[in-house]
């Protein structure tokens, strides 16, 4: 009855400044961050980003949203690995519905599989549970957990062969167990997955809840990665996720002046590899370099 229900979707060194900004970061030298520096994906604006040789040279997974490649006549052949976000929660915050059906997302991402190449992970067309998605879909959290688990289900249907990222939607740690029982239940077995995504954990990222949220399904066995992570929540969980992304760089970035060697260039560094980069290296040097000091913390 259950999956006959799921199938039906209806602080760092600084410089001076005088713009009245914060000042940028200065550069920071890069460490070997071994199997965290391959898993952390670099949220990216720009498609032409994929097939960048500054990112090629040390292996920088970069995250791009279907939203920034779709209907593009041509796509970068991609030079690093990348993963695809769906783009979820600007569909939903817009709509209240996804307004590209599975068959053409499914197809939209064959074509960035084939053609751009180097893709490890898509992630499904997720339904998120922040508030302000609730309100603007007017579901509840157990229809969009349904709707969530559907998307996995119809996605494998249409085109197995894809990497698809499974993902789990909730508020409390009871949802995220009755999401995870709902995969259960028609058959999908989430340890077995590579990864799957924990959705609507961003703005609890720093929480105690969130904390103790991720912790419990990391212990079930189930490799996590975490969408949208800040700096202050990847520090605190990092341990417990095999990989994250997030494009906060680009707001720390419009917030800030611009780099020394930007000055003249660009008003901000929004969408500077530069910035990007040294905010990444900055990002994973404040990681400690043995994951059980974190445990422990």
């Amino acid at each position: 009855m259950i999956a006959a229900t799921i199938f039906d979707i209806s602080a760092p060194e600084t410089i001076a400044t005088s713009r009245g900004k914060r000042p940028a970061p200065v550069h920071v030298e890069r460490r070997w961050f071994a199997d965290v520096d391959r898993v952390t994906y670099l949220g990216a604006h720009q498609p032409s980003w994929l097939a960048r040789e500054e990112f090629a040279t040390d292996c920088v997974p970069l995250c791009v949203a279907h939203q920034r490649l779709d209907g593009r006549k041509t796509l970068p052949r991609a030079v690093t690995p990348w993963m695809l976000d769906s783009g979820g929660f600007t569909e939903l915050s817009k709509y209240g519905r996804w307004t590209k059906s599975p068959y053409a997302y499914a197809a939209a991402a064959r074509r960035y599989y084939d053609e751009t190449g180097m893709l490890d992970a898509c992630a499904i067309q997720d339904w998120m549970c922040e508030d302000e998605i609730l309100a603007k879909t007017g579901l509840t959290i157990a229809a969009h957990q349904l709707k969530t688990v559907a998307s996995f289900l119809n996605l494998m249907t249409l085109d197995a062969e894809l990497p698809w990222m499974p993902v789990i939607q909730g508020r409390t740690l009871d949802d995220y167990l009755r999401c995870i029982d709902l995969y259960d239940q028609v058959g999908v077995n989430l340890t077995l997955e590579p990864v799957v995504g924990i959705g609507s954990v961003c703005r609890l990222q720093q929480t105690d809840e969130a904390a103790r949220i991720i912790e419990t399904i990391w212990a079930m066995g189930i490799r996590l990665h975490g969408f949208g992570f800040k700096t202050t929540g990847l520090r605190r969980v990092a341990h417990l996720l095999y990989s994250s992304d997030s494009l906060a760089w680009s707001y720390n970035a419009v917030h800030r002046a611009p780099m020394p060697e930007c000055v003249g260039k660009h008003v901000h560094c929004g969408n500077c590899p530069k910035y990007a980069l040294a905010w990444r290296n900055r990002l994973l040097n404040g990681l400690p370099d043995d994951p059980q000091l974190l445990l422990a913390a």
